[in-house]
């Protein structure tokens, strides 16, 4: 008979999480965070523009052996000054060279070559770096690749408490604070993808009340790119209902979305 009683008070315990929607700042209906990789040129010279003149923020997720690093860092810090996320990404991009498409992975930053302490001591550096640049101590982490293991070992947990949240999951909505965990942040990498594409994702987040994460690299140019034109039209569409999408950096929406769960 306890054990009968215990099970239903966990069901009923797991019912009410499961029934507590995120409630978003000034009643928006969705939380959207735009996350750019690699530091890219055309991530300063046209996304970072683009995202000031409509009062969006974004979050920068910048390796030190990115393609605008050294020469460039004076922007990265004015992109802080204004309000952008500058997210780690490790110090030098490393990735698995396993499996199809990883021909570019250089062998001494194979992560299959490097022990979890390796690794971590990289990022760890990388935070420092990046202290030096906003001042901020508090930031989000995207494992390159999305590979979360080195030398076959899990590198990532461990760094679980110097960061607010890491975008390292497969894309989906999270609907509400049973279904979210910040160090498993589903992102969904839309290369190629359409305005209209882009707009419906947002617009089916805002349907659900959801928190959603979307990718870019290239913005017009470069790699793994999205066209401008997209690009801009799905920002005219956020700035347009802000009332409705509440844009932020991955920082803020993930401190925002743990303390409504808990966590």
């Amino acid at each position: 008979m306890k054990k009968m009683l215990m099970a239903v008070l966990g069901l009923v315990a797991a019912t009410a999480v499961q029934a507590a929607p995120f409630v978003w700042p000034g009643g928006a209906q969705a939380a959207v965070t735009l996350g750019y990789d690699d530091a890219l040129p055309s991530q300063l010279d046209h996304a970072i523009p683009a995202l000031n003149r409509r009062g969006l923020r974004g979050s920068f997720y910048i390796p030190i052996n990115g393609p605008t690093l050294p020469a460039r860092q004076n922007e990265w810090k004015a992109a802080a000054a204004a309000g952008h996320e500058l997210g780690n990404h490790s110090l030098f991009h490393g990735c698995s060279a396993k499996g199809p498409g990883r021909e570019w992975v250089q062998p001494h930053r194979d992560l299959d070559q490097q022990t979890p302490a390796q690794v971590q001591e990289h990022i760890l550096a990388a935070n420092t770096w990046l202290q030096s640049l906003d001042g901020q101590t508090r930031r989000t982490f995207t494992p390159p690749c999305l590979d979360l293991k080195a030398g076959g070992q899990d590198y990532v947990t461990a760094l679980r408490p110097q960061f607010v949240a890491f975008r390292a999951a497969n894309p989906a909505m999270v609907t509400d604070t049973s279904g979210f965990d910040p160090y498993a942040a589903p992102v969904y990498f839309v290369e190629g993808w359409t305005a209209e594409q882009l707009i419906a994702l947002v617009e089916k987040a805002a349907s659900q009340r959801a928190v959603v994460h979307l990718l870019f690299h290239g913005v017009g140019a470069e790699h793994l790119s999205v066209d401008r034109a997209a690009h801009d039209a799905l920002l005219d569409h956020l700035a347009k209902h802000k009332a409705r999408f509440w844009t932020d950096t991955m920082v803020n929406v993930m401190e925002n979305a743990r303390k409504q769960a808990g966590r």
